[in-house]
């Protein structure tokens, strides 16, 4: 026999949920504007009509019995999804939020500098940036769409917005300071800018950069490592040594003169970054409009 067929009100799982919560019926009833008696009244009535018994009366509280423990948990998740529909149909009715979950390098080097022709275009949505440098659980937040970095394998079927292009990049007077550096034995003897992947990342680093071209290790006695790439590019800007760039993320600072790439030591790989719908089930308008004009910008 379901809950709803005993006749189990919304208002009396309420009142469970808030005792169960604090632990205690006087802190429920101060939260829910009513009295220590109206909450013991109607606990014990939910427990009549369950035929069980949901807490254990102690001094100065309750404690929840095992049956309490359960009935506690299956309450708060339901009451959370219904909170989330209620807020997802009113969104519908507002201006709908669109949440993009991307790394700090694409939300700072590709997507904000787009962003103001998509709000142009579509002035009614608002987009809500997010950002993590770590590996990405989108499942386990209020993401409608995620770009992120992955290989060949963790973008199969998956939208491809940018292919991993690296090449050194490093400023103007580092060059002038260092001399040419046109081959991998030279780019070797310089201070290098070092992005760590200590999170699992699947993005190109020195080490690999250096195998994949057929090269020998970095010979420099130091370099600066930073878990941040803008913070990197910054430090490559200043003079402090040579960046991995990448295609597409760094293009308008070698257009404006701040890096200067060293693009004859270039270097393509399968990986890349892709566009993953969070929830495929839920086709907004919102994320329908953005994911067709990314494709086609």
């Amino acid at each position: 026999m379901t809950l709803m067929s005993k006749r189990v009100s919304p208002n009396g799982l309420r009142v469970f949920e808030s005792a169960a919560r604090h632990l205690s019926f006087t802190a429920a009833a101060k939260e829910l504007r009513s009295t220590q008696s109206a909450v013991s009244q109607q606990v014990r009535a939910l427990e009549e009509q369950l035929g069980l018994r949901l807490f254990d009366r102690v001094y100065r509280g309750v404690r929840l019995t095992e049956p309490g423990q359960a009935l506690f948990g299956a309450v708060q998740e339901g009451f959370a999804t219904i909170e989330r529909t209620i807020d997802r149909l009113q969104r519908r009715h507002r201006n709908p939020r669109l949440n993009i979950l991307t790394d700090f390098s694409l939300a700072s080097y590709w997507l904000l500098p787009r962003l103001p022709a998509f709000r142009r275009q579509y002035p009614h949505i608002d987009v809500r940036i997010m950002t993590n440098q770590g590996v990405f659980d989108w499942q386990g937040q209020e993401v409608d769409i995620a770009i992120v970095f992955g290989d060949e394998r963790g973008l199969e079927g998956v939208p491809r917005l940018l292919d991993e292009e690296v090449f050194p990049v490093c400023s103007a007077g580092f060059l002038d300071q260092h001399g040419p550096i046109d081959d991998l034995a030279r780019l070797g003897e310089v201070p290098l800018l070092t992005l760590t992947a200590d999170q699992g990342q699947r993005w190109m680093d020195w080490p690999g950069y250096f195998e994949r071209l057929g090269g020998q290790a970095h010979l420099a006695p130091s370099e600066l490592i930073f878990n941040n790439y803008p913070l990197l590019v910054q430090a490559a800007i200043a003079g402090q040594g040579v960046a991995l760039g990448w295609r597409g993320l760094v293009d308008d600072l070698l257009e404006r003169g701040m890096l200067v790439g060293l693009e004859a030591l270039s270097l393509k790989t399968a990986s890349g970054y892709g566009m993953i719908d969070a929830h495929p089930d839920d086709g907004s308008p919102a994320k329908q409009a953005f994911q067709d004009w990314v494709l086609s910008s």
